[in-house]
């Protein structure tokens, strides 16, 4: 049948119909309805079923695909819900007109010729054919139809076009799959594709057998399992060599225990399940984890602490040099502990002397008087905050336990994980409490702002209940799944930049600031700790080196950069371990250390910290900043050129940076009259770095210094070398103070800067400065930029109240910065 015919169309919903293959359909749409209903009127009841592209509920021509099935129409049945009827496949159909016709959608279509191979005794056709109906025939076995019946139909279909369909209408393929096939008019390639899927059909089935027989396998090895296990206690009862005591010395353990009732009601519940249960269960390692877990942790072991101050003290100072804000604030706390010790004691013994009952402790008494801060030590890296926490411990008496909380990204590592899960453990806190033995150690949280986060939680925040002496006595851990009281922990926290740390749990805690040291305190800890132990650890005798403080304080300005002692210890071992090589060689028996023996076993210094200018030059001014690895001083230069009155800046400054630029620009600009600036100055470009441009700087305390080199550039006048700056500046001229003022001087000086000038409202911070740097250095405080200009630029002076500049004008007169 070659010419044209108009049938009704039947869409199709996730479905393809196939030639000589017949399928039930379910139609309920109006529009299908109504299709049926024309094709019945008909007396070859055809439609043409075609396949939908889109799952649509107004069907359209344009989501209809081209080619489908001319289809018959069998058995019928109506119903409320629409019709149910059965189809069978005639031959392909292709639609060249989809047209609406009265309420549903008529199709103009052709039969689809399909292309045989000129040759049907072809070899290699006919082994094709043959393949593909043997493993039809091994499908449909494997699928579980009788053999019998899959043999009959197969037989019965001789025409490999009709073979292909009928296989590839029982197969197991997606929509797109059916249709590709249905729109494949070779036979001899749609024979090729029915038989790839038909094979990767009858994989799947192999591996689906295999895995249900090994889990038949596994099973029936457990039940062989369970059967012997039975069988060989019940051979140990007879021989007296029965071995189920374990479970009961855990008992006897747990029973032994002062637990709370809520923990002893959930201990008792596990046992009697563990009783209950046999020993090949599941279950029964988990529980017995987790009773012996129950079992270690201290529910009211304690060591007992002394609290003796003038002994805290000694012991801080044996192991510490300098930190002496640290060492008080430590003191103070060891200080009011004991004070509350000793005012429960006396509590307890007078409520002893009123009512025999009341000489018992109090319940939770020891509790009450153990809940005090949680303290946070912040500061660079190096400067003993861990071993400090160490020294806590020792001079307290009590048990010392280290977690690092370093890159930790996921909550269970701090809650533990439910016992739920496979391989479940408790959290670190509560191993860190088993670990301890005791229920008042001083527990470390090292590093806590190098926490992460990632899909697994927010650790931070499971530290919020830790950290929080009004709740943590009933802190719960997922493991657990029971309160632990932490109350009577001490918790000391470490961390180098506080700004990491979430807003709410820095809430919890005090904080201690660490401080880097001064050259002079580095010297000192070199000379009592550093140099003796590294001698030890690289096995020399004091006989056989003696490093001296000239070759410390080389090692200390030319070798390291850093706020703490750390890298200082590493350049002296090398240097120790230099010196064992010439003396295990036989090349020397005892090496003095000098500056110039340190050069020569170190090589040429690391570090080039900037040098204080030596003379005063125009456009550029001397700043200070701060880092975490100590203070320094920087250049600020500032130059004109011509141009359009444009401002530039270089030297990878951060926004704030720039900001603090933009204000000098502005201030400089519009006080220019007062400060001697020519009008035409301001019609030149000018250009401001700050030296070492590979480094990202930032910051509002490099304001003072910007405007200084600014208005020098500007007015021509030189800024004085020998002061060194800092302070955040405003665009009406207001100095405001800045951070880090203690650094930041040592930095200075260290540079060879004699003098130094501070905001007016950082004049209290001096306070944090040893008495050695006050003495030797000259310190000015400025409220606004008047007065800083008037210490920085050469030829400024006060008269008569007034700040006033020795202008360099043809008519000698003197220019006022107003207040």
């Amino acid at each position: 049948m070659t010419e044209r015919m108009n049938l009704p169309v039947l869409p199709l919903r996730d479905f393809v119909l196939f030639p000589g293959v017949a399928a039930p359909i379910n139609a309920g749409k109006p529009a299908t309805l109504r299709a049926i209903e024309a094709a019945l009127n008909t007396p070859d009841r055809l439609v043409f079923a075609v396949s939908q592209r889109e799952d649509v509920q107004q069907v359209t021509p344009e989501v209809l695909h081209t080619i489908g099935t001319v289809a018959r129409i069998g058995q019928l049945q109506r119903g409320l819900a629409g019709m149910q009827l059965l189809l069978h496949g005639e031959h392909r159909g292709i639609a060249m007109k989809i047209v609406e016709k009265n309420g549903y959608l008529e199709a103009t279509l052709r039969e689809a010729e399909e292309m045989k191979p000129l040759n049907l005794q072809d070899p290699a056709f006919i082994a094709l054919f043959r393949e593909l109906r043997e493993r039809a025939a091994e499908l449909g076995t494997k699928s579980g139809l009788p053999e019998d019946v899959v043999q009959q139909v197969l037989e019965g279909v001789d025409d490999p076009g009709r073979l292909s369909d009928l296989v590839a209408g029982y197969t197991e393929l997606t929509k797109a799959q059916r249709q590709m096939l249905l729109e494949t008019l070779s036979v001899e390639e749609r024979m090729r594709r029915v038989l790839v899927h038909v094979q990767r059909q009858l994989n799947v089935i192999e591996a689906q057998q295999d895995i249900k027989s090994k889990v038949q396998e596994e099973l029936g090895d457990r039940q062989r399992e369970m059967l012997l296990r039975e069988q060989l206690k019940a051979i140990q009862k007879e021989l007296g060599e029965e071995s189920g005591n374990d479970v009961e010395e855990l008992s006897e353990k747990l029973a032994a225990l002062d637990l709370p009732e809520d923990v002893r009601k959930e201990v008792d519940r596990e046992l009697g399940r563990l009783g209950r249960m046999g020993r090949e269960a599941m279950e029964t390692q988990v529980i017995r984890t987790f009773l012996e877990t129950v079992a270690e942790l201290p529910w009211n072991t304690r060591t007992n602490e002394h609290l003796d101050i003038p002994e805290a003290s000694r012991i801080l100072e044996e192991d510490h040099y300098a930190l002496g804000d640290v060492k008080d604030r430590i003191l103070e706390f060891l200080a009011v502990r004991q004070l509350r010790q000793a005012e429960e004691a006396a509590e307890q013994e007078a409520a002893a002397e009123n009512d025999e009952d009341a000489a018992e402790p109090k319940p939770n008494a020891e509790r009450k008087e153990s809940k005090g801060p949680i303290l946070l030590f912040v500061g660079p890296p190096g400067v003993g905050k861990t071993s400090v926490a160490k020294s806590i411990a020792r001079s307290m008496g009590r048990k010392y336990v280290r977690i690092s909380l370093g890159g930790v990204r996921d909550e269970a590592d701090i809650r533990g994980h439910r016992r739920t899960y496979v391989g479940a453990m408790p959290g670190r806190i509560i191993q860190g409490m088993r670990q301890a033995g005791a229920k008042n150690p001083v527990f470390l949280l090292d590093e806590i702002d190098k926490l992460g986060v990632s899909f697994q939680g927010d650790p931070a925040s499971a530290l919020l209940e830790v950290l929080d002496p009004a709740q943590n006595d009933t802190f719960t851990d997922h493991y657990l799944g029971v309160p632990f009281d932490l109350s009577e922990v001490l918790f000391i926290c470490t961390a180098n930049f506080i700004q990491n740390i979430p807003g709410p749990l820095l809430d919890r805690m005090e904080v201690v600031q660490f401080s880097g040291y001064t050259e002079a305190e580095k010297l000192e800890i070199a000379k009592r700790y550093l140099v003796p132990r590294q001698l030890k650890e690289n096995g020399l005798k004091t006989e056989q080196i003696a490093i001296g403080p000239e070759a410390i304080a080389e090692v200390v300005t030319g070798y390291t950069r850093e706020a703490g002692v750390r890298q200082l210890e590493r350049e002296l071992g090398k240097v120790g371990r230099k010196v064992a090589r010439k003396i295990a060689a036989r090349e020397v028996e005892r090496m003095d250390i000098d500056a110039a023996r340190v050069r020569e076993l170190l090589g040429r210094p690391k570090v080039h910290p900037e040098r204080a200018n030596r003379e005063d030059q125009v456009g550029v001014s001397t700043g200070m900043y701060y880092t975490p690895t100590g203070g320094d001083i920087m250049f600020v230069e500032a130059s004109t050129m011509k141009g359009k009155g444009e401002l530039v800046l270089t030297g990878q400054l951060g926004d704030v940076m720039k900001e603090s630029a933009r204000a000098a620009w502005t201030y400089a600009r519009s006080h220019a009259e007062s400060l001697g600036i020519p009008a035409e100055c301001f019609e030149r470009d000018l250009h401001v770095h700050v030296p070492a441009g590979a480094i990202p700087k930032d910051g509002p305390s490099a304001g003072v210094t910007m405007a200084t080199a600014m208005v020098s550039a500007l007015s021509g006048r030189p800024a004085r070398h020998e002061i060194a700056m800092t302070g955040e500046i405003t665009l009406s001229g207001r100095v405001l103070p800045i951070g880090g003022v203690k650094e930041k001087v040592l930095g200075a000086v260290r540079a060879g800067i004699s003098e130094i000038l501070l905001p007016q409202a950082n004049e209290a911070d001096l306070e944090d400065l040893p008495q050695e740097v006050q003495d030797n250095l000259k310190i000015h405080f400025a409220g606004d930029l008047g007065d800083v200009l008037a210490l920085t630029l050469r030829g400024a002076s006060y008269r008569e109240g007034r700040l006033l500049f020795e202008a360099p004008l043809e008519d000698g007169t003197f220019t006022s910065i107003p207040h």
